[in-house]
């Protein structure tokens, strides 16, 4: 199998030149102008497009038992939004509840994602309880192949750790080599709001907001980064959403804690107001942390461009608004929480990011690509255009110009949180590892083509 994208021009996280790349196998072997290529190479005429390396999500949820029902992508599906997307590499939240065992959940989403997914993909390990056995289980699980360890500070009596298991975790994870993702609310804060509102009768989407203002998800990011200070952790804040949460993870990153910050194409887009639709409308944005003010939004943009951000990621959890939102009908806290967003991202940060004087070319390659494979240990396998990676590339039409409509995406879910809004560019061609997986808007690639990535921890 040989792959030779011509004319194109190649833009990385920080470099940006005209050249051919050509791949043979799964990897890509040269780069330069005027590449020859042999009579039976696939060629792909990349003139007046980029060629960007596979965009790389951080943070979906492709399945997920949740709230007493479960997340509507299957591997099958999900893989597909996200390569039509130009996302190549995806990791999963693989999330036991606290009634099982972490060898238990590393089974579960093994067996989901084995043999079924088009892209590659990798786990964030769920931590949910913390004793002698997780431990062990989870040290066996890292010597699998995962880097990284993912803890809720909120979802109490589901997917909740309390403090004594979050420092037992976090010094795991320090002797481990282990990166800690971390969901940052307070708990109790949560729950003792959500009590008073149903109380008082405020029950719709509409007061999801008011139960988790930004001082709880701001107050979060304090203690967990309080015991990773202590503790000596690396840790990754997923989902940060509001300026008060940025300014306590800045702060600790000031006095020297090891601290990575994503944030959410939801929140850099859309805002509360969203989740104040009428007739219950607002459950389609209903996630936690929640939509904020819009005021937020330009503080974010800016601690993106800037560097004080690393990625963007979906945080993808997708449940029908017909059938599964309506759960919560008569009380908010029963809503399934997420917006499905894993086919939408790149070419919404493309649009309201790019071509909007947001980002730069080079940031944008990076924070939706290649910070990500730094940060849990897959770079330069992915995340970059260079002889030797994985041939994982993306030929991004500039010049096309289209809508975003439920009706036809990929995501198995039965709305768009961005419906009908306007994109000016997209994925031309999409491969990984050398093999064409879209072409025009098309899923033309063997279903099964992804892998697990195995990642090497880096003990201290």
């Amino acid at each position: 199998m040989s792959l030779l994208i011509k004319n194109g021009r190649v833009v990385t996280a920080d470099s940006d030149f005209h050249a051919d790349v050509w791949c043979e196998g799964e990897t890509i072997t040269a780069i330069g102008p005027n590449l020859p290529a042999p009579p039976d190479a696939t060629v792909i005429d990349a003139a007046g497009k980029l060629v960007f390396p596979g965009f790389i999500d951080p943070h979906t949820h492709i399945y997920l038992p949740f709230m007493g029902t479960h997340s509507k992508d299957s591997y099958e599906t999900g893989s597909r939004a996200a390569l039509m997307g130009g996302t190549t590499t995806i990791f999963d939240m693989c999330c036991p509840s606290r009634a099982q065992s972490a060898w238990e959940g590393w089974e579960t989403w093994r067996a989901q994602s084995e043999g079924r997914s088009a892209c590659d993909y990798s786990f964030h390990m769920g931590v949910t309880r913390f004793d002698a056995a997780a431990e062990e289980q989870l040290s066996e699980i890292v010597r699998l192949g995962v880097q990284s360890f993912k803890v809720f500070l909120a979802y109490k009596g589901a997917f909740g750790i309390d403090d004594t298991e979050l420092y037992h975790t976090l010094k795991l994870a320090r002797r481990l080599g282990v990166t800690v993702c971390a969901h940052c609310e307070n708990e109790t804060l949560v729950a003792e709001r959500q009590r008073e509102l149903l109380a008082a009768g405020k029950t719709g989407p509409e007061w999801h907001h008011e139960s988790r203002p930004p001082r709880v998800e701001a107050e979060g990011v304090h203690h967990l980064l309080s015991f990773a200070e202590l503790t000596g952790a690396s840790t990754y804040i997923v989902h940060l959403s509001c300026r008060e949460a940025l300014a306590e993870a800045l702060a600790a990153r000031a006095r020297g804690v090891r601290v990575d910050i994503e944030t959410l194409i939801q929140y850099l887009l859309l805002d509360k107001t969203d989740a104040e639709r009428p007739d219950f409308e607002g459950a389609k944005y209903v996630m936690s942390p929640p939509l904020r003010d819009r005021a937020n939004q330009d503080a974010l943009w800016h601690a993106l461009q800037s560097g004080l951000i690393q990625t963007v990621a979906t945080d993808h959890a997708p449940f029908d608004f017909a059938a599964q939102k309506p759960m919560g009908r008569d009380d908010f806290t029963r809503i399934p929480n997420g917006i499905p967003a894993l086919e939408d991202r790149v070419n919404l940060l493309w649009t309201r990011g790019v071509r909007a004087g947001r980002l730069d070319l080079h940031r944008f390659v990076d924070v939706a690509s290649t910070r990500a494979a730094k940060i849990f240990g897959l770079f330069p396998r992915k995340g970059t255009v260079a002889p030797g990676s994985d041939a994982d590339l993306v030929v991004f039409d500039p010049a096309w110009r289209g809508e975003i409509h439920a009706a036809r995406q990929a995501m198995n879910v039965d709305y768009s949180a961005f419906e009908g809004w306007k994109l000016e560019g997209r994925p031309h061609v999409v491969t990984v590892r050398g093999e064409v997986m879209v072409r025009d808007g098309e899923f033309v690639g063997p279903p099964g083509r992804g892998k697990f990535l195995p990642r090497e921890a880096a003990p201290l």
